[in-house]
């Protein structure tokens, strides 16, 4: 017997937890092709473990359970090995396809964050993107690109305004969540006690900025991965038209959704576009 049946185990607990959480990342990591997935699936599992402790239980000890996360994570990816089958998953991932300690170092880095901090100021929250998002899309640019180191970093700034513009969506998304039952803020020198349409709108034009930016590095990437990543990307660009044609008021107070009828007839949209090369 080797481990080979254990890291297939660890694997299949990575895809369920990034099916269970989110239908939209697994709609998207389906259309990638089939020696990409399992690896999208065990960073997806990392990232969304962490984002639980410091979002979700809020009955134990966030600071406990991130800093021993934090220990497993580092243990894991130097033994190559761990009892916890999302971190098996993710040393996996790491250890194969290289992904250096400065990137999951600063997601861990904005986990943190989120337990002492309710507020940013703009170098905050530059530096929390940076970590929740930005180094989330370069640790997935590691993995399409196979260790094409010159295509990794001619892609690595347009992988970074993807993410970005997927995080502040969820921002914008999450408004009531974050600052009504939390307390949270991340848009630095908005007020959000008076949260207007204006003020919504120069959000939207940051964003905006950004999708376009990324959108220039999908139309680069391997084939293999390209398909996948536009189907998150129209998802969340419809995401974005929603929340542009709902008022402030409603924004504040009610999370927007896409309804998965509407998720279907993305992927069908998607899939037209990919075959005809018009992406």
């Amino acid at each position: 017997m080797s481990k080979e049946l254990f890291d297939k185990v660890s694997a299949k607990c990575s895809r369920i937890t990034t099916r269970a959480y989110s239908t939209s990342f697994s709609l998207g990591i389906k259309c990638l092709e089939k020696e990409l997935r399992e690896p999208i699936y065990a960073i997806y599992g990392f990232v969304r473990f962490a984002d639980e402790i410091v979002d979700t239980f809020h009955d134990y000890n966030k600071e406990l359970l991130l800093s021993r996360f934090k220990t497993e994570t580092y243990q894991a990816i130097e033994e190559k090995i761990s009892l916890n089958p999302i971190l098996n998953s993710f040393q996996k991932t790491v250890n194969f396809y290289g992904i250096e300690p400065a990137l999951y170092n600063q997601f861990l880095k904005s986990m943190e964050m989120d337990l002492m901090n309710t507020s940013y100021d703009e170098k905050g929250i530059s530096e929390y993107i940076l970590g929740s998002a930005e180094v989330v899309g370069l640790m997935s640019l590691r993995v399409f690109c196979k260790n094409d180191k010159e295509m990794y970093e001619r892609l690595k700034p347009s992988a970074m305004k993807l993410g970005s513009a997927f995080q502040k969506i969820n921002f914008l998304r999450d408004l009531n969540a974050d600052y009504n039952q939390m307390g949270r803020t991340y848009f630095p020198g908005v007020d959000l006690s008076h949260f207007d349409e204006s003020t919504k709108k120069q959000l939207e034009q940051d964003i905006a900025a950004d999708f376009k930016a990324g959108y220039e590095g999908i139309k680069q990437l391997p084939k293999s991965a390209r398909f996948g990543v536009y189907v998150a990307y129209v998802y969340y660009l419809a995401l974005f038209e929603k929340i542009k044609n709902t008022p402030s008021s409603t924004v504040l107070t009610k999370r927007i959704r896409v309804r998965n009828r509407r998720k279907l007839s993305i992927l069908a949209y998607s899939y037209v576009r990919h075959q005809l090369n018009l992406i």
